[in-house]
């Protein structure tokens, strides 16, 4: 790289932040409205869920009142339930949710465990144009999160993904959350794909993007998925095709560093499959947890298997034609 290559992304990115970064408020509602009732596109609302009784109800919810009830912005909810254990299921169906099970979408195809296997299958239960994916942990939950992402979409026949930005507290730390944001994903988009170093919440799980470009991307089945689809999306559709909208604060359950470890080896993982396919062996991950006997070492997988585009499944195809 040349000493002007640098200043040469960097004023990319700065011309990008400058058009493609909005505020949830630059959209009024009626003026997303209006544009939805123009170009008469439809709009779903997919939250992956995985033993989120506490949450996913309230947040179903007030999408339900805010944007079904009140405005008709959402066309349909829909909760898939990724094998929890506890009460999601009923919880999310008497919100007013529409639940399926994961095993239960292409079975002709074995689920894996993982939350992109889970926005993968998504696509063959819900028909909207625009697809919106709200993580089932968050807390205080704005319909904002949903209106904000999908205002740039009905609005701007230019834009093709929109990602949330917000702060993210850890505790009564303001701005500390994202914690893999920064020590992994972060690093690795500005080392290897500077363009996409203004997202601010690269791996954040509220955004929202047309069909047609969701349906051309693999979908790593971990952890992986946010970044693999921002990095597929850029070499797709281009960079002046994402977005991404302030749409305030985002509170949610956190991870323990353990768990923020494993996430980040997939994240890692997702990058490297992008850098050099093949060649690759399976990797697993060594963490120590103390026990009786001193520290004792526990050692995990990595999320490696992608799914592929959606576009070249059979049973999809078909149910798009019909």
């Amino acid at each position: 790289m040349n000493a002007e290559e640098p200043r040469t992304v960097l004023k990319e990115v700065e011309r990008w932040l400058s058009t493609r970064s909005w505020s949830v408020t630059d959209r009024p509602l009626h003026k997303i409205l209006a544009a939805k009732r123009a170009t008469g596109q439809t709009v779903s609302v997919v939250l992956p869920a995985l033993n989120e009784e506490e949450t996913v109800g309230d947040i179903v919810a007030i999408i339900r009142h805010d944007l079904m009830e009140q405005v008709p912005l959402v066309d349909e909810i829909v909760v898939v339930d990724s094998g929890s254990t506890d009460r999601t299921s009923q919880v999310a169906a008497a919100a007013g949710a529409t639940v399926v099970h994961r095993d239960e979408i292409l079975p002709r195809i074995p689920a894996v465990p993982g939350k992109g296997e889970v926005l993968w299958r998504s696509l063959l239960v819900t028909r909207g144009d625009i697809v919106c994916f709200v993580d089932a942990d968050l807390r205080e939950f704005s319909s904002d999160f949903v209106s904000g992402i999908v205002g740039p979409l009905l609005t701007d026949p230019g834009v093709d993904l929109v990602k949330a930005m917000y702060d993210r507290p850890l505790g009564s730390a303001a701005g500390q959350g994202g914690r893999v944001t920064e020590l992994m994903a972060r690093p690795l988009l500005n080392m290897h794909w500077p363009q996409l170093a203004g997202f601010v919440q690269p791996l954040g799980g509220e955004y929202a993007a047309r069909r047609g470009l969701l349906e051309q991307l693999p979908f790593p089945v971990g952890y992986g998925v946010e970044l693999g689809m921002l990095v597929d999306s850029l070499h797709i559709v281009g960079l002046d095709a994402l977005a991404q909208v302030d749409v305030g604060v985002r509170k949610h359950r956190h991870q323990d560093g353990q768990a923020l470890g494993r996430m980040s080896a997939a994240i890692y993982r997702t990058a490297q499959l992008r850098l050099a396919r093949g060649h690759l062996i399976r990797p697993v991950l060594t963490q120590f947890e103390r026990g009786e006997d001193g520290f004792e070492p526990r050692t995990y997988s990595v999320d490696l298997e992608e799914r592929p585009p959606m576009a070249e499944i059979e049973e999809y195809v078909q149910r798009k034609a019909a």
